[in-house]
């Protein structure tokens, strides 16, 4: 019969070194991760925003072509317009029209919350949406 003893046990489970090794690579892994995610989330918000204002602007040309006018925040929303919810929790929005003799306007989506630190958004009657960088992607 085999001696048993101290110097004998068979080993079971991990060691606190072990341990605390794994926990050192997850942290690692976490610390990557999770700004490349947090980046993901603000690019897709951004994205459904600019979606949302390239929808305005289509309403904005229709409204153009019947009225030969442009519409404010009000007459949008009274015309049945609505901010998606997803897009309402990152966004406001304001329309300002032009006083000139050539009728325009600019659409301005203001990021709030934790989408602010990615800015705002502007798109012109002519299609120019400002950041060019933020448009471009």
């Amino acid at each position: 019969m085999p001696k048993s003893g101290p110097g004998n046990r068979a080993q079971r489970g991990f060691t606190l070194i072990e341990l605390m090794i794994v926990l050192v690579i997850v942290a690692i892994l976490v610390g990557v991760a999770l700004p490349a995610y947090q980046n993901q989330v603000i690019r897709g918000n951004r994205a459904a925003a600019q979606a949302v204002m390239l929808d305005i602007a289509n309403r904005q040309q229709q409204r153009f072509l019947s009225d030969r006018s442009y519409a404010d925040k009000a007459a949008l929303t009274a015309s049945g317009f609505a901010l998606d919810a997803d897009v309402a929790r990152n966004y406001t929005y304001s329309i300002a029209l032009g006083a000139g003799a050539v009728p325009s306007y600019v659409v301005t989506f203001t990021a709030t919350g934790r989408q602010a630190k990615d800015g705002n958004l502007t798109l012109n009657e002519q299609g120019v949406g400002t950041p060019a960088a933020k448009w471009d992607r």
